[in-house]
């Protein structure tokens, strides 16, 4: 079995792919930019072309194959008729250059997530440009940032954030050019209120967080925290990463925040990760709604109450903070999260948050029951927890790293480890909505048949994974600092073309 295409290249096999023939180098590239030689080409058969990436797509860990209780993002298992719907002709083949009267089917479907986002989150107006969530944080905080300047407030340049936050609260902040101001968090989970009325100001340009926060709880005085920060000028900003959580059941807008983006890539049906294509839409309150990015799809109505649908540009919001993208951000992944919507609507979503909601509760349940230590024992779970393995790092010397090599033994992909970084030896666990109680029964087993090897033979632990993905096919634990900071990426020939 080989590893890559090259090494299955013999010279002169070339039915896997058609090369035409090479062009002639156009007058004006320069000599020196000009190929001397062919490029180099595996030379394979077809039968070699399928057979190696189907063999590819077999080993790759996927929500599709494996349970994947990755917090603080949502892996989880998205409709493929969201996919199919979204891919129809009239959708796929629509150029983006293309006018709006021959795309109002596309321009309806937009202005009702737009709708549809809105009323989810409480919020006066949505744009729906933004192409992935730290690009809607971005958005989100420029908005604040264009508000206070707006006022003749120059002077708030700092953001406050959670010592729990997502890293891209702060760097974020850091982008718009504010100041970052750390606000502890007490030992229950919540944000230290007065930690926090000591930090505002007249300097304060707004707060940053999630609710429920990363820390697997939902801040139960956000009303207070929303009244302090308003009280001394500033705003709150919602970010959306865990909105799988409360969906359909509470609004960022009634617990007093002011913007709120959506990860529609892990929320609404597009698969999250990869480095595939994703969306972060912004909704924002009256007082914001003049600095929302562009284009927004406007709405009219002619004498006969046939609607009308058109991009807003800066003739309709001069105060706009401008544009975030070529066009209007990317369209499949909003259509995908449109189709979602509409196919569960908002029965469906409150559904979505409770399953999300009783699945991770179960799952802390049968782990407490089993031994393990969560870090927030007197509080309810929302859509994920935290389980802390210190006390096997202190009996048994493994970590939470050890724990999430050996799953994938298990046939699990690791849950997020070492994050927040506030609880030691910390797993981040998050089941997801789709997952069966037979799915969570097993990982618990699999969690107990570690913890037994951890006390048993914790070198076993250590030098995990062993085979992974498939025995004869995978590799061990890798060096991690090496492979970040030397990557071998550069295949070098060893075959004569």
């Amino acid at each position: 079995m080989t590893d890559t295409l090259f090494d299955a290249s013999r010279p002169g096999r070339r039915n896997g792919h058609h090369i035409p023939e090479p062009l002639a180098a156009p007058p004006d590239i320069p000599e020196h930019l000009r190929r001397a030689v062919p490029p180099l080409l595996p030379q394979v058969s077809e039968l070699q072309v399928v057979r190696h990436f189907t063999r590819l797509s077999q080993l790759n860990f996927s929500v599709d194959t494996q349970f994947y209780p990755l917090g603080s993002c949502t892996m989880k298992y998205n409709p493929r008729s969201c996919q199919v719907l979204a891919s129809l002709p009239g959708f796929l083949n629509r150029h983006p250059l293309a006018s709006t009267e021959s795309g109002q089917g596309v321009m309806r479907c937009l202005h009702e997530l737009q709708e549809m986002l809105g009323e989810i989150a409480g919020m006066r107006a949505v744009s729906l440009v933004p192409m992935a969530g730290a690009q809607g944080e971005f958005a989100g905080v420029a908005m604040i940032r264009a508000y206070h300047r707006a006022r003749g407030d120059d002077a708030r340049r700092v953001m406050l954030v959670p010592d729990a936050s997502h890293g891209t609260n702060p760097a974020t902040a850091a982008m718009c050019g504010l100041t970052v101001q750390e606000i502890p968090t007490d030992s229950q989970g919540d944000v230290n209120l007065d930690a926090l009325a000591r930090a505002v100001g007249p300097q304060t340009a707004g707060l940053m967080l999630t609710n429920p926060s990363t820390l697997g709880v939902f801040e139960r005085r956000i009303g207070r925290m929303a009244e302090i920060v308003h009280a001394a000028g500033g705003l709150l900003y919602y970010d959306g990463a865990n909105l799988n959580a409360v969906a359909g059941r509470v609004r960022p807008g009634d617990m007093g925040f002011d913007a709120v983006h959506f990860n529609v890539h892990k929320t609404f049906a597009t698969p999250h990760g990869g480095g595939g294509p994703g969306a972060g839409p912004v909704a924002v309150s009256e007082r914001l709604a003049p600095y929302l990015p562009l284009p927004v799809v406007k709405k009219t109505s002619d004498d006969k109450g046939r609607d009308w649908f058109s991009w807003m540009s800066e003739a309709d919001l001069p105060e706009s903070i401008g544009r975030l993208s070529t066009f209007a951000g990317n369209i499949g992944v909003l259509l995908r999260a449109h189709i979602y919507l509409r196919l569960i609507g908002s029965e469906g979503l409150e559904r979505v948050s409770g399953f999300a909601t009783l699945n991770a509760n179960y799952l802390m349940t049968r782990l407490i029951e089993a031994g393990f230590t969560v870090a927030f024992p007197d509080r309810r779970a929302t859509h994920e927890f935290i389980v802390s393995l210190k006390p096997e790092a202190e009996a048994f010397g493994v970590s939470a790293l050890d724990f999430a090599k050996r799953l994938l033994e298990f046939g699990f992909h690791a849950p997020t480890i070492y994050f927040p970084a506030l609880v030691p030896e910390c797993l981040l666990i998050e089941p997801t909505e789709t997952e069966t109680k037979e799915t969570l029964d097993q990982f618990v087993e699999a969690m107990i048949a570690i913890r037994r090897e951890a006390e048993t033979n914790p070198q076993r632990l250590h030098t995990a994974p062993h085979a992974v993905p498939v025995p004869g096919a995978g590799v061990g634990r890798l060096d991690a600092t090496r492979a970040a900071r030397k990557p071998d990426l550069i295949w070098k020939e060893s075959f004569n073309r």
